[in-house]
């Protein structure tokens, strides 16, 4: 799975708006819905905030991943945001986020919804995308990144 697949520098903020994990959440499905990726902005919303309170997406090492599964979206989409402060997303090694990666995918897809999660978490071991993500002043050098280090 190559990640420039479900992401485009349309879905991508730097910086974030938002200062909190739930408006930072609300913010990356509105990106999605501003590119026409989902239908229901507020249907995406919820299953994504619903997965988050069954359990944290924050990784750790500064790396949160929201995610859910939705009937709103005909395909496995990304959104990316890195925040002007690191996020609390309440990761099991107790550090803020300065990245945050959005997953959504239908409801039958599964295998390419855990192949995603799986590539965005290599991703981030590797230091060099980690400093290439730090140092990104736009949506373009994020995506430069990715494409980099993919």
């Amino acid at each position: 799975m190559k990640l420039a697949d479900i992401l485009s520098t349309q879905r991508i903020v730097v910086p974030l708006r938002s200062a909190d994990k739930l408006e930072v959440i609300a913010e990356l499905v509105d990106l999605l819905e501003a590119d026409g990726c989902i239908q229901d902005r507020h249907k995406v919303l919820k299953a994504v905030i619903a997965r988050e309170e069954m359990r944290s997406t924050g990784i750790g090492n500064g790396l949160a991943v929201p995610h859910a599964k939705s009937s709103e979206c005909a395909k496995l989409v990304a959104a990316v945001g890195t925040p002007a402060s690191p996020v609390d997303f309440a990761s099991n090694d107790g550090r803020p986020c300065d990245l945050v990666v959005l997953l959504v995918s239908p409801l039958d897809e599964t295998g390419p919804h855990i192949q995603a999660l799986a590539r965005i978490s290599r991703l981030w071991l590797q230091d060099s995308f980690r400093e290439a993500i730090r140092a990104s002043q736009s949506g373009e050098d994020v995506y430069a990144a990715v494409l980099k280090h993919q």
